[in-house]
């Protein structure tokens, strides 16, 4: 039986893996924004208060920062440098649905966002996220919609484009960026942004969550067991044009999760551009490493400025 390994479950089960607990806060000049007026939807009760870890063990020369037990959900707006583009990208860090790689699949992408003239909001979404509890034997995982997650990745979608004047952002050039467990969220908000999952809370709930374009960078929970299509992302031609990214050996399996998921959008003819690498594993993000997957981001900024959504 094929398994889909969790986002980043040899990081959190190497020996020596994690430095002592602290406190995450983004850089200064930057706040935290609570998604939710009030208590979010669907909230359930975490196992300890909001917690920061620092690994040991470095991923293109730097550790990792992740972020568990998060009850409050936020989003952190950095905004674009020189040139503004127009565009923004939602970023969903990955993390099993159990943590969240912060820095790594979270303001390392702000940075290279930001560098580009794209505003960058970075979600901060609920985790652990039933029943995504990452289980280190690596067991197979269902494939069901990765709530609450996906509420707050929704809510955020319709609150960027409550505040895109404010903010300085094109409301039709807002898309959203995942890696691993965060690229699965991509899919799910891509296929299910009509879908209501939550009671309108204020004015932003008048708001579309539907993204105007996807990136999807080593994606999981797209395919089952046998190689077929997850049943509960329904691909139509609404689907937002998607850019997708994979290693041919990412240790969890990973390459049939972009395979099924383009040729369920090609199906529906949907714009969709895929690369996969030999080389490069999981969990890169945008670090350097030793293989020629180093240059996914240059092809992600041809496709969107060919795609219309970044001009010079």
């Amino acid at each position: 039986m094929k398994v889909w390994i969790i986002a980043m479950c040899l990081l959190a089960v190497s020996g020596n893996a994690y430095s002592s607990a602290q406190v995450w806060q983004p850089t200064a000049g930057h706040t935290q924004i609570p998604l939710w007026p009030g208590t979010p939807p669907d909230a359930k009760p975490m196992s300890g208060p909001e917690y920061t870890r620092t690994s040991t063990k470095l991923i293109g020369g730097k550790p990792v920062i992740t972020v568990s037990n998060v009850s409050r959900p936020t989003m952190i707006v950095y905004a674009p440098e020189g040139t503004n583009t127009g565009a923004a990208v939602v970023v969903f860090p990955g993390g099993g649905f159990e943590f969240l790689a912060i820095d790594l699949e979270g303001t390392d992408a702000c940075d290279w966002l930001t560098s580009r003239g794209i505003t960058c909001v970075l979600l901060k979404y609920r985790v652990p996220s039933l029943p995504y509890v990452l289980q280190c034997d690596c067991r197979p995982h269902n494939l069901a919609l990765s709530m609450p997650s996906l509420q707050d990745a929704q809510r955020t979608m319709r609150l960027v484009r409550f505040h895109a004047a404010q903010w300085h952002v094109d409301s039709h050039k807002i898309g959203v960026l995942g890696f691993s467990a965060g690229g699965f969220l991509v899919a799910e908000i891509s296929t299910n942004f009509d879908r209501q999952l939550y009671a309108p809370t204020d004015a932003a709930d008048k708001e579309s969550a539907r993204p105007d374009f996807a990136m999807l960078i080593y994606p999981g929970h797209l395919a089952t067991d046998d190689d077929k299509f997850n049943p509960n992302l329904p691909v139509t031609r609404d689907v937002p044009p998607s850019f997708l990214v994979q290693a041919e050996d990412d240790y969890t399996d990973g390459v049939h999760q972009s395979l099924v998921y383009y040729a369920a959008l090609a199906k529906a003819h949907v714009p969709a551009e895929m690369h996969l690498y030999a080389h490069g594993g999981h969990a890169f993000g945008l670090r350097p490493t030793k293989t020629p997957i180093n240059d996914w981001p240059t092809l992600a900024e041809t496709w969107l400025r060919a795609d219309g959504m970044i001009r010079d």
